[in-house]
């Protein structure tokens, strides 16, 4: 007789406490981030600081670790064999999820809606790379190296088609409130598939996979990991509602958006044919000017006269610069 195949062992149920901590945290970040957004984008700071080269580097790091555990993820569910109908399942709602943020913001935020953001990225990204979790890790890590820098290599002009922005090989930058391309944002999907089939065997069992949360933090930041769409989906609103509410009791920052309002006027003089040190005095004295005449952060397009009315003061302004008159 021959001999009975040994039993598959069953799939352990427990989930991994130290994923959903780390998925957890990376919640908090982004939460953090969406806040200082929040708070920039209703003018309760003197500018959008997640606008800022820092902002844009930390929002960038915040995405990258979404992605590396949506690929770590991957491998942990599916590593055994695909399990179709939680995968399916999964894809269901992150991809509706994903069709609901872009009718929220198109209703929101027509001229900036998020058409491919950090959601849509991840549903197409975990069908990409369902097929990956089986192949060789190096093979997978050699193709994380490709679509990561594929941009600063396939980047085309013939690629700025608006029905191919969600690849990212353009030149251009479309305006949307949240752009997570497929490059190079795939490859870091593959490098977490890397990282996890390469840490898998070697962490099985390890003092990592047995930790469990205990203390309260711990626990509230496993919990939101295990319910990472949930969070996801309800936090900006509760945000925007947050702040939305503070500037109604504050009103703006007294110097909101007055760096920005400098810097474009300074760029606008320039380009008529204005010297470059006037151009920043007028600035100075411009914002000043509007503000003493009540016309600066009102948040409503001028009226024909106001907008005389500052033309006058940017006028005066000018020529005080250059030391033809005096100021107002």
């Amino acid at each position: 007789m021959p001999a009975s195949p040994a039993p598959t062992p069953p799939r352990s149920s427990r989930r991994i406490d130290a994923l959903d901590l780390a998925r957890g945290a990376a919640l908090a970040a982004m939460a953090a981030y969406h806040g200082l957004w929040d708070l920039g984008f209703l003018q309760l700071t003197p500018q959008n600081f997640a606008l800022t080269p820092a902002g844009r580097l930390a929002a960038h790091g915040i995405a990258g670790a979404f992605l590396l555990l949506v690929g770590v993820g991957l491998v942990l569910a599916n590593g055994d064999g695909v399990r179709w109908r939680p995968f399916a399942l999964r894809l269901a709602r992150i991809g509706g999820a994903a069709l609901l943020i872009t009718l929220a913001t198109w209703i929101a935020f027509p001229q900036s809606y998020i058409f491919f953001g950090i959601l849509h990225c991840i549903a197409v990204s975990s069908v990409l790379g369902l097929p990956f979790v089986f192949l060789p890790a190096p093979v997978t890590a050699l193709a994380a190296t490709l679509v990561l820098v594929a941009p600063h290599v396939v980047a085309h002009p013939l690629l700025d088609v608006p029905e191919l922005y969600f690849l990212g090989l353009g030149r251009g930058l479309p305006d949307t409130n949240d752009w997570v391309p497929l490059f190079p944002w795939f490859g870091m999907v593959l490098a977490g598939i890397a990282l996890a089939r390469i840490a898998r065997p070697i962490l099985a069992g390890s003092w990592l996979a047995r930790w469990q949360a205990r203390n309260a933090v711990a626990r509230g930041a496993a919990f939101a990991g295990r319910h990472s769409l949930a969070v996801y989906l309800v936090h900006q609103p509760a945000l925007l509602a947050l702040f939305t509410g503070l500037v109604t009791l504050t009103g703006p920052h007294p110097k909101a958006g007055l760096a920005g309002f400098r810097k474009d006027y300074v760029g606008n003089c320039t380009r008529t044919g204005g010297e470059l040190q006037a151009c920043r005095i007028a600035a100075r004295c411009t914002a000043d000017a509007l503000r003493r005449d009540g016309l600066w952060g009102s948040g409503k397009p001028y009226s024909g006269e106001e907008r005389a009315r500052a033309q006058g003061l940017s006028q005066l302004c000018y020529e005080a610069a250059e030391g033809t008159a005096a100021p107002p």
